[in-house]
C-alpha cells in the first residue's frame, strides 16, 4: 500500500539519548504529532516511525517510567483502559489480523513509559509476523502526513463511536 524507506537507526538512537522526552515535548506542543486521544490520564498518537500501518502509541500525560510500579493499580486500569479502547479502534480501522501490544522503552532513552499498538495486517506470512514485523528490517513505511491525518481522523471517530456506544450500554465510558 505505501513504499518503504529507510530508517536512520543511528540518527534517531542519537536523538533520543540527546534530546528531552518526547513524549512530554508532544505534550508540550512542542513536537507535530497526529492524535488520536487525549485526556487527563493518557494521550494516544501515530507511530512516527512505523513498519505497520496504524501503529499508535499510548502514554500517561504525567511523566512516568516504570510499567507498573510508577502506578497505583486504579491508575494503572485507567491507563489499560484507554489501550484497550484504542486498540480496539485500530483494530476496527484498518485491516487487522492481530493486535500487537506492547510496552517498550529504556532508562536511557524513551523512558517515559508508553504502549505500542501495533496491527498485524492479514496474509502476514508467520516468519514475518511478531518481531520481524515490527522491525521490518530497518525500514519504515513513507506515509505522506496528509493520509497520516486522514488516518488519524478516522481512527478518532471509531474511538468515538465506541465510546458512544459503550456509554449507551454501561452509562459510563
Amino acid at each position: 500500500m505505501f513504499d518503504q524507506k529507510p530508517f536512520d537507526e543511528a540518527a534517531y538512537i542519537e536523538r533520543i539519548t540527546t534530546q528531552s522526552c518526547f513524549i512530554c515535548e508532544i505534550l508540550a506542543g512542542r513536537l507535530p504529532h497526529h492524535l488520536i486521544y487525549q485526556d487527563d490520564v493518557a494521550v494516544a498518537f501515530l507511530n512516527k516511525y512505523t513498519s505497520l500501518y496504524g501503529y499508535v502509541l499510548v502514554a500517561p500525560v504525567s511523566h512516568r517510567e516504570a510499567v507498573t510500579g510508577d502506578f497505583s493499580l486504579d491508575d494503572y486500569l485507567a491507563l489499560q483502559r484507554v489501550v484497550y479502547h484504542v486498540a480496539e479502534a485500530v483494530r476496527q480501522t484498518v485491516p487487522t489480523e492481530r493486535v500487537y501490544v506492547l510496552s517498550l522503552g529504556s532508562q536511557q532513552a524513551n523512558a517515559h513509559v508508553h504502549w505500542h499498538i501495533a496491527p498485524l495486517p492479514p496474509g502476514v506470512p508467520f516468519e514475518k509476523q511478531q518481531y520481524a514485523a515490527l522491525i521490518n528490517q530497518g525500514r519504515i513505511l513513507d506515509i505522506p502526513d496528509d493520509e497520516m491525518a486522514a488516518l488519524a481522523a478516522r481512527l478518532r471517530a471509531t474511538l468515538d463511536r465506541l465510546s458512544a456506544r459503550e456509554e449507551n450500554d454501561h452509562g459510563e465510558v
